[in-house]
């Protein structure tokens, strides 16, 4: 019996040939075939056998990783679209855990930017997310040039667009200094929307009277000072100011706010600012949040519906149960859920 015979495989000479088969012609002399998806496939086409198709990787997504869970659960979610997460991690902050759920992982110093678009280019990524913590504290280090090593790049930006040292300046100017070279940021809650929380009472636990008092007080206080851009949490107690947060971290400014107040029972309020860029430094909780908060006396958390994103939210849940704190997801627009509902 005669072995059968393999089929012979040449690849098409001409756009013409490419024109006779309905597929397109690509510049190495390889025929791209669109997929139902809308994306190419490659194509060799036998003279004397069938189509043979090799499906493209998949689509890459670049992560610029800071501290915390939040860089983790975006791309594992990210991985679960069927995504390769190609990582630059903030080197000091980053997790180099993050090796073990990303595609490839980097690590750039903070204050070379060139560095870190480097890095993508080479990875052929040209869109990118922000995830995780930056802790801008170090901008106050002293000898800070020394300790940080900026390279060109990043002179050259300080320079020209950093006015001042508040988030939104120095993110946007980083974000506008990747666009230079065609690598654009996306909003990592695109690809997990999950985290952010819903509206409504979380905890078994609610505010009494008194303390929506403080939620309704401290709500505009808040979004002030998100629009002037110092913080995002704000603490009171008897529609009393008690700590504002700047660029501490709501965990400090918690603790602030239990030294100021023995007696304990104060509220807390974290919003997103009125001018928020969903691209970066969205308002987040974490179990950690819930610690902080106990440890200091506080006995109620009030956060903004569908702008704040939990972390683990069912571990946070748990937790504020546990030590008796009440929590609630509140919009701008109401504010008037009742404590006997």
């Amino acid at each position: 019996m005669k072995p059968t015979a393999r089929p012979r495989f040449e690849p098409l000479r001409s756009k013409d040939d490419c024109r006779n088969r309905s597929v397109a012609w690509s510049q190495n002399g390889i025929c791209l075939r669109r997929s139902s998806a809308g994306l190419p496939e490659r194509s060799r086409q036998s003279m004397d056998g069938p189509t043979s198709t090799i499906s493209l990787p998949p689509k890459r997504i670049g992560l610029l990783a800071g501290s915390g869970q939040f860089p983790f659960m975006f791309a594992e979610a990210a991985r679960a679209q069927g995504l390769q997460v190609v990582c630059v991690g903030v080197a000091g902050m980053a997790s180099p855990e993050l090796a073990n759920v990303c595609y490839s992982y980097a690590e750039g110093p903070l204050a070379q930017i060139g560095t870190g678009i480097r890095l993508f280019k080479r990875a052929h990524v040209d869109q990118v997310v922000m995830a995780g913590k930056i802790e801008k504290t170090v901008l106050f280090q002293n000898w800070l040039f020394f300790r940080l090593l900026p390279d060109w790049r990043t002179i050259k930006m300080w320079l020209r667009h950093i006015r001042d040292r508040k988030d939104d300046t120095i993110l946007l100017a980083v974000i506008r200094e990747f666009e230079r070279d065609h690598i654009y940021f996306h909003s990592a809650l695109d690809y997990c929307p999950e985290l952010l929380v819903k509206h409504g009472f979380l905890t078994r636990r609610r505010p009494t009277e008194s303390q929506w008092k403080d939620i309704r007080f401290g709500w505009d206080l808040a979004k002030e000072m998100g629009r002037l851009d110092i913080g995002q949490s704000v603490a009171v107690n008897d529609m009393a100011v008690l700590a504002v947060e700047a660029i501490e971290g709501t965990d400090r400014c918690i603790q602030r706010a239990g030294e100021l107040c023995r007696r304990g029972g104060f509220t807390v309020i974290k919003v997103a600012k009125p001018q928020q860029d969903m691209r970066f430094d969205v308002p987040t909780i974490g179990v950690q949040t819930i610690k902080s908060l106990h440890e200091a006396g506080g006995r109620v958390l009030a956060i903004e519906a569908g702008k704040t994103i939990v972390l683990e939210q069912a571990e946070v849940v748990e937790a504020a149960d546990r030590l008796g704190i009440a929590m609630v997801a509140v919009n701008a627009e109401e504010l008037t859920l009742s404590a006997a509902a």
